[in-house]
């Protein structure tokens, strides 16, 4: 999906003396999101909007654009207080920040993973959201269609499949299949 990679980050050094400092998502209009960003920025608050570059065809030429990796969203770095988070909302084209009670922060190790994953033109693609304990159905190979509860067990995809009716279960490794959420 992705030929050429590329972030936009805007720093600021201005934060609340003293205040812990979190990475939180702020979802935006649609196609939204460099405006907010900048205009985040302007207000002194530090953004990270991770870009990729794609060609896009119209009938009569080719142009390369850069586009959000995450619609929609733009991580910005807050302090935990009431007027950081009163500045995000007042900005023009945003929805709010995700999460209850304000927000909820987005650990720095994740942030620093979706930027090495940028810096380094690797081959990638989205993939849907899974979380262990979500019930799953693989896609492909021998176990196509095969439902059941994706668990991680010494570091390792297991799926789980239960028959409820007499209480057993059964696990597999499934590295390297393609499973999607039911």
């Amino acid at each position: 999906m992705s030929s050429m990679l590329e972030t936009w980050q805007l720093t600021s050094t201005t934060a609340e003396p003293n205040a812990p400092v979190n990475w939180y998502a702020v979802q935006t209009r649609a196609r939204h999101e460099k405006a907010v960003a900048q205009r985040l920025e302007e207000q002194g608050i530090s953004t990270f909007l991770p870009l990729v570059s794609a060609v896009h065809r119209w009938s009569d030429r080719r142009k390369r654009v850069h586009l959000p990796l995450f619609n929609c969203y733009v991580f910005a770095q807050l302090a935990c207080l009431n007027e950081s988070r009163y500045q995000v909302y007042r900005t023009h084209g945003v929805f709010g920040i995700v999460g209850p009670n304000g927000g909820l922060a987005i650990p720095e190790e994740q942030i620093e993973a979706v930027r090495m994953l940028l810096t380094q033109e690797l081959g990638w693609s989205n993939h849907p959201f899974l979380k262990i304990g979500q019930r799953v159905r693989v896609r492909g190979g021998s176990m196509d269609g095969v439902e059941g509860v994706l668990v991680s067990r010494n570091g390792d995809r297991t799926l789980v499949i239960s028959i409820d009716a007499i209480q057993r279960s059964l696990a597999i490794r499934i590295e390297g299949y393609d499973v999607e959420p039911i």
